[in-house]
């Protein structure tokens, strides 16, 4: 039994939820303090790849990312590459759905947050960036941690988008999800049942640390 797909899926989650920590704060920062219907558009935006299906996205991300587009023919043209049927092709994939998670857990998170701290902090000569990382971040950082850990386990267990980008190809392009859907389709289902534990077991862990936090919270 190969382990490929376990190491695989979790180095996708990993690099995806660090770009998803920086992309989602950034964004919630910024977006928050944007007037009340530009707020708006942009939430709607940014969150609509949470109600998307997967393979919905999957197939835009094809049509911006695919060898045959004006970007994909770019990137290969400049670095000799392909961006899809590759691992961090499901990077991207991971990136964009589970990317809403992050976003609306810090927005919410950074509405909450009692401005008159970072008025304060001003007052005392602090800069924005002291503030923000050093006041802000720490008042904020129970409800920062549980958007972190949702999407961590979104990006783990995302199969429909980086199915469509990344295929299934093993020791190369295979994850957790995408392997038990090939072993269920050679009717494997002894090897199917045993990922399925291990996603779950995965899955579980990161749900009790969440509400480990919730309760703390």
């Amino acid at each position: 039994m190969s382990f490929y797909p376990l190491y695989n899926s979790l180095r996708i989650a990993m690099i995806a939820t660090v770009i998803i920590f920086f992309l989602g704060i950034m964004a919630a920062y910024y977006v928050a303090r944007l007037p009340r219907l530009i707020k708006g558009l942009l939430d709607v935006l940014l969150t609509l790849p949470l109600v998307l299906p997967p393979t919905v996205v999957g197939y835009l991300l094809l049509l911006i990312l695919g060898p045959k587009r004006p970007l994909g023919i770019l990137i290969y043209e400049l670095f000799g590459t392909k961006l899809v049927m590759t691992w961090w092709a499901s990077i991207l994939a991971s990136v964009v759905v589970a990317f809403p998670l992050m976003y609306r857990t810090a927005r919410g998170s950074f509405e909450s947050f009692d401005e008159t701290l970072a008025y304060a902090g001003k007052t005392l000569g602090f800069s924005n960036s002291y503030i923000f990382w050093e006041i802000r971040m720490p008042y904020c950082a129970k409800s920062i941690i549980a958007g972190v850990v949702l999407s961590f386990a979104r990006a783990l267990g995302e199969y429909g988008a980086t199915s469509m980008v990344s295929g299934y190809t093993p020791d190369r392009t295979a994850t957790i999800s995408t392997t038990v859907y090939q072993l269920w389709r050679i009717n494997d289902e002894y090897g199917a049942g045993i990922w399925v534990l291990i996603n779950i077991f995965i899955s579980a862990v990161f749900l009790l640390i969440l509400n480990s936090i919730e309760k703390k919270r």
